[in-house]
């Protein structure tokens, strides 16, 4: 037998539908949840996340700790003041393996704290899909994530709507399912 017919042979034994590389499901594909909480909200949002998805998560943190809402509310108005991007102490995993970001915050002036520009300055999100959500008494979403909007498409990354939690079970899956990332 010839190499050539051997080759011939061994492909005969695959179909068409063999050979066509399968496009990767949400099942396939990974999310991490990255999120900063100062009192606890957002950290149970990110939880309850993690549990209608399986993502990946990682807490973020300041390199200088806020020490409390005080000291918070504070430094926080500073930073927003002086476009001050306070270091990161938290070193996050390899990006790579990830498809979809979500971002979770809690609300500050309308905005995500200054922590998540160095975020973006640190770390490279491009072809990355990025979702925030957001903890707030009051402030609607949409005040906020125009921000987490412009920081992703600097940085390369595609951008969707997020939601802000505020416990409404059924209406979080909903936009999970939406997302496609329900587990």
């Amino acid at each position: 037998m010839t190499m050539i017919s051997a080759l011939a042979a061994f492909w005969s034994n695959f179909s068409q539908a063999d050979l066509v590389e399968a496009s990767p499901t949400a099942a396939t594909k990974k999310t991490l949840i990255i999120y900063f909480s100062l009192q606890g909200s957002t950290k149970e949002a990110a939880q309850y996340l993690q549990k209608q998805t399986g993502a990946d998560m990682v807490r973020i943190y300041p390199q200088d700790r806020y020490d409390g809402y005080s000291d918070a509310a504070k430094r926080g108005e500073r930073e927003l003041k002086n476009n001050i991007h306070p270091a990161l102490a938290t070193q996050l995993p390899d990006l790579d393996q990830y498809d979809t970001i979500l971002l979770g915050y809690p609300t500050w002036w309308s905005r995500p704290p200054m922590l998540f520009w160095t975020l973006f300055e640190e770390y490279n999100f491009k072809g990355k899909t990025i979702v925030p959500f957001t903890t707030s008494m009051s402030t609607p979403i949409k005040d906020s994530q125009k921000y987490v909007r412009q920081l992703a498409e600097a940085d390369g990354a595609n951008f969707k709507n997020g939601i802000r939690y505020d416990d409404n079970q059924a209406q979080v899956r909903q936009w999970l399912t939406k997302l496609g990332l329900i587990k």
